[in-house]
């Protein structure tokens, strides 16, 4: 990936690139990476990332936001490349040829040297107001900190009974894996911060959508905090869940019993 002494979007092919080492230099005193996996959000993407720079500027860190599109071609790139102009803290990174929640966030991890690495959802459904509380329980000494639906105050108000349902079945399907002392009620999430250091040297599964679940079986975590929080409506595009979801997360289980 070459040196963004520019600060605009750029495609890159996820098979293949890797940070320079005038990036990873760069990027060495950053506090928190925050990947934004995008399939054809771009009608939500600038609304979120001003959001996001609201809730996170009072804090007084240094982040950098990496959108991680997989190749949408919907005007991702002019959105993200518009606010990056101004803000070199906000990056794209293009995938080709390549689909998946999971693979867009390693990608985008990949690329980040921060010390806390997050991830949150393209679509507005993730509260980016929730961000100082997640940050403060990181502060108070968890290793990962999960914005949940699922905690005591948490909601998931706008979801149908069937919904709700399969839901508490994929949680169900995953308390044997979960190891005793640090289970949460939302292993599901796909908000949340955790300490670089507790993924070191993971080779962490680049399909499916669930990867928390993956890092509380196989992560090297001693604490975690779940910070109830109103799962929202999506308010552009549309939802990517489905069959190829379902056998995804399903295949995860497989493996994810397998290596335990």
């Amino acid at each position: 990936m070459k040196d963004q002494a520019k600060p605009q979007a750029t495609q890159q092919n996820a098979s293949r690139d890797e940070p320079s080492h005038a990036t990873l230099n760069r990027k060495a005193s950053v506090e928190l990476g925050l990947i934004i996996p995008a399939l054809r959000e771009a009608g939500n993407l600038s609304i979120l990332l001003d959001r996001i720079r609201q809730s996170l500027d009072p804090l007084g860190i240094r982040y950098e936001l990496i959108v991680v599109d997989d190749d949408s071609r919907d005007g991702t790139d002019e959105v993200v490349g518009e606010i990056a102009r101004s803000d070199n803290r906000v990056r794209l990174l293009t995938r080709v040829g390549e689909r998946g929640l999971a693979g867009a966030v390693t990608h985008g991890w990949r690329h980040s040297e921060a010390e806390t690495l997050g991830v949150m959802d393209a679509d507005l459904q993730h509260p980016p107001e929730l961000l100082p509380q997640l940050w403060k329980a990181l502060q108070d000494g968890a290793d990962l900190v999960v914005a949940s639906r699922y905690a005591p105050q948490g909601t998931a108000h706008n979801w149908s009974q069937s919904r709700h349902l399969i839901s508490q079945i994929s949680i169900w399907m995953t308390l044997p894996l979960q190891r005793p002392g640090i289970r949460v009620k939302d292993p599901m999430a796909g908000f949340f911060l955790v300490r670089r250091k507790c993924i070191e040297g993971l080779d962490l599964q680049p399909q499916g959508f669930k990867i928390l679940l993956e890092i509380l079986v196989r992560g090297k975590i001693q604490s975690v905090t779940e910070v109830p929080f109103d799962f929202g409506n999506r308010l552009e595009g549309s939802s990517k869940a489905g069959l190829r979801v379902a056998i995804d997360y399903v295949i995860l289980l497989g493996k994810l019993w397998w290596k335990r």
